[in-house]
């Protein structure tokens, strides 16, 4: 009696149900059939010397390289292998604006580019000058101190 009132969208999902448990069925059966087929060999993945995953086998005949325990490096080295550098740097005035008041210094031995401030200019620079100057941490980096004309 139940289902003659049924309407169409209830059948319709009904249908939909159906036919979706029908389509899983069919998949788990397929994906049981593909697990018989395969083999281990499909499943292993090998690590080589590097570290990376291949598929292929390691060669047991290749030679293995020798590492010395006294070689290997864990941590921050230490500040004596860092090599000082000179304080009083060389480099080029690559942007200067007067009105405002700052520029910026590219150091000829690290190539990066350093702030200068009008305050801490003691020879009058423009652009294209070659200066010398001392390096100082400031508040968003590098700050060049010192700054007077290279002769």
């Amino acid at each position: 009696m139940g289902r003659s009132q049924d309407t169409f969208n209830k059948k319709e999902v009904r249908n939909k149900k159906e036919k979706k448990r029908k389509e899983k069925e069919k998949k788990r059966i397929a994906r049981k059939d593909n697990d018989k087929k395969g083999s281990l060999d499909d499943m292993i993945a090998y690590v080589d010397e590097n570290g990376n995953i291949t598929s292929e086998a390691p060669d047991p005949n290749r030679i293995k390289e020798e590492l010395k325990l006294e070689d290997i490096e864990i941590g921050i080295p230490s500040r004596d292998n860092i090599e000082k550098m000179d304080p009083i740097r060389k480099g080029t005035v690559t942007f200067f604006n007067d009105s405002k008041g700052y520029g910026f210094i590219k150091d000829m031995e690290t190539k990066e580019g350093i702030f200068v401030h009008i305050n801490n200019v003691i020879d009058e620079i423009k652009e294209g000058n070659l200066v010398s100057f001392e390096v100082e941490m400031g508040h968003k980096g590098p700050t060049a101190m010192k700054v007077k004309l290279f002769k």
